[in-house]
């Protein structure tokens, strides 16, 4: 069976990367579904979001990577996925997971939402909290992978001399 999971990857973290390689030991394919959201500003492009994303499972063949705008259940129709994968954090998280796994499975009957707990680890990382991080001088080394962490360093400083 095949298997989407969406989401902006603003950066890709550990906690996306641990979620997604256990997921894989599930499914015979996972397409990693980098999002636009026009009502969201992000720090890096649509093309490097992608790009950090497919490096970060180069060595996995079962794991894909694409990009989408607008409805998840559309992307999903026009490329035959039934199966979302979505990592939970929290009670929070599952809270506005639930609430988005009925709206899908509203939209497209078809549509199966698979949660998947975080490893405890990874538990209160985010991309938001990772930005958080670096711009305030912390240290983010277990939190992204090495290449995430080198193209973050060099887009703050490229910003910064500008």
């Amino acid at each position: 069976m095949k298997a989407i999971y969406p989401g902006s990857f603003d950066p890709v973290t550990n906690g996306h990367i641990d979620i997604i390689e256990r997921a894989s030991e599930f499914f015979d394919e996972i397409v990693v579904a980098v999002m636009i959201n026009s009502k969201k500003q992000y720090l890096f492009s649509l093309e490097e979001r992608r790009s950090l994303v497919e490096e970060s499972f180069q060595n996995n063949k079962k794991i894909k990577v694409d990009t989408f705008e607008g409805l998840l259940v559309d992307y999903m129709r026009q490329h035959h996925y039934r199966a979302i994968i979505k990592g939970l954090r929290t009670l929070t998280d599952y809270g506005y997971e639930a609430q988005m796994a009925l709206t899908n499975k509203n939209l497209f009957k078809e549509a199966e939402t698979f949660f998947i707990h975080s490893s405890e680890k990874y538990s209160f990382l985010s991309s938001s909290i990772i930005r958080e991080v670096y711009f305030n001088g912390g240290r983010l080394s277990g939190f992204i992978p090495d290449h995430v962490e080198k193209a973050l360093v060099e887009k703050i400083q490229a910003a910064r001399n500008t």
